[in-house]
């Protein structure tokens, strides 16, 4: 009988979706999307694969699970940081912040993967182009606030995205904190 104790307290607790989402972006962040496999997952989280099916059909429902989880936290991320606390072009500079001088790197691999997968699936490309295009609107928005005509607002928005991103990938030494100021500083000025 202390037996059967012992081994029901040893015995793994079923995991929810949630941690099974999370689990696998760690995977994705470490290992792209070929490592976001149930077999690897279970066994990293000390758990059978029947936690896995309880929650998900199969590797497609968790990989759209993860998909629809990255949309809403970079849409819901985006709706919050570009909030106008303050003059817009302060509001732009702390996102430029945020993405350089702070920036995720496990965030940016993720995003990375998912844009990746966009290119081939469409499901992902759907989840990249509802995010683009919300961090579009937002940051079109701040650019209309500071006084750039409906159209150059959005020039600007895309300008500035693609900034954010695109200079993760610029080397320091070639590209230094100081120039990247100046850039950031240049876009975002007021008309």
């Amino acid at each position: 009988m202390a037996r059967t104790a012992q081994a029901n307290q040893e015995k793994p607790a079923r995991l929810d979706a949630e941690g099974w989402i999370a689990a696998a972006f760690d995977a994705l962040a470490d290992g792209g999307v070929g490592a976001v496999r149930v077999e690897p997952l279970a066994k990293a989280l000390g758990i059978t694969k029947g936690s896995f099916y309880w929650h998900f059909a199969d590797r497609r429902a968790l990989l759209d699970a993860m998909l629809t989880a990255w949309a809403d936290g970079r849409t819901a991320a985006i709706r919050e940081q570009a909030t106008v606390r303050g003059a817009p072009e302060a509001v732009l500079g702390d996102l430029a912040d945020l993405y350089t001088r702070h920036a995720n790197v496990r965030g940016l691999t993720i995003e990375l993967a998912i844009r990746s997968l966009a290119r081939t699936e469409e499901a992902a490309a759907k989840a990249v182009r509802r995010v683009d295009r919300e961090r579009l609107r937002q940051v079109s928005e701040l650019f209309a606030a500071l006084g750039w005509p409906g159209s150059h607002a959005q020039e600007r928005a895309i300008l500035f995205y693609s900034y954010l991103f695109g200079q993760s990938l610029l080397d320091a030494k070639i590209v230094p904190v100081a120039a990247r100021d100046r850039a950031i500083r240049a876009l975002i000025a007021p008309p």
